[in-house]
């Protein structure tokens, strides 16, 4: 996995954002490695991370990575190093995958000449007591996550993580999507006037109508003789 991840480019990005300007001994490699141990190993505590890297030390230093933190240095780490650093370390890998997705090119089990692109949003549960910032209901604190996927290769494409209780809808609305684009999205994203805008835009956009919408058939239309397609009636509407 470490291979999609440039050193050379790593060290670079953290002399432009000067990540270690006050580090003594704890590189932002040495940081990265043990963040990466805390996702994969499903970490859930800063003891966890540091024990778990104590326990294979010796392996540690084939990854750049001399000794193994301790919780106090990871913590101020975590607190005082650059964020930047980190956005520009993922710019970088989604680069590299998007450039691997091009090249790789091949069969899918879903072929469209438009572009295909999802958009959802995602609710993360958070502890209201550890992250009071994080405010969605009276006792329960949660952010959301936004993520635009580009079906070529299944690369996001963007993402934004905001308020719990920021819609849909307002972070929508700030994206911009070339013409013929395909988009596929779900209920939380049901508004007239935007959908106006991505007609305008000539961008299709495939979605459930709300349970309770009112609308009215103009006319119907043939239903391809084609079982599996699912298809069982296409008539154009009109919101009334």
């Amino acid at each position: 996995m470490l291979k999609l991840f440039s050193r050379g480019d790593f060290e670079r990005a953290v002399k432009e954002h000067k990540a270690e300007r006050h580090a003594r001994g704890f590189t932002s490699w040495g940081q990265f490695m043990a963040m990466l141990f805390c996702q994969l190993g499903r970490a859930h505590s800063l003891r966890e991370i540091c024990g778990g890297l104590a326990c294979c030390e010796g392996q540690l230093k084939h990854l750049g990575v001399p000794v193994a933190p301790k919780r106090s240095t990871l913590a101020y780490a975590n607190e005082h190093r650059s964020w930047q650093l980190y956005q520009m370390v993922f710019e970088q890998t989604l680069f590299q995958c998007q450039e691997l997705v091009r090249s790789q090119g091949g069969r899918k089990k879903f072929r469209f000449k438009n572009k295909l692109m999802s958009l959802d949003g995602s609710i993360i549960d958070l502890s209201v007591s550890m992250f009071d910032w994080a405010k969605y209901r009276r006792t329960k604190g949660a952010i959301k996550l936004h993520l635009l996927l580009d079906h070529d290769g299944y690369v996001p494409s963007f993402a934004v993580v905001t308020e719990g209780k920021t819609s849909e809808i307002k972070v929508a609305r700030t994206l911009r999507f070339d013409p013929g684009t395909i988009l596929a999205i779900d209920r939380g994203y049901v508004d007239y006037e935007w959908f106006r805008e991505l007609t305008q835009q000539e961008v299709y956009f495939v979605t459930r109508m709300k349970e309770k919408a009112v609308y009215e058939g103009k006319e119907e239309l043939q239903v391809p003789d084609k079982p599996r397609a699912g298809i069982r009636c296409r008539p154009p509407i009109r919101s009334a």
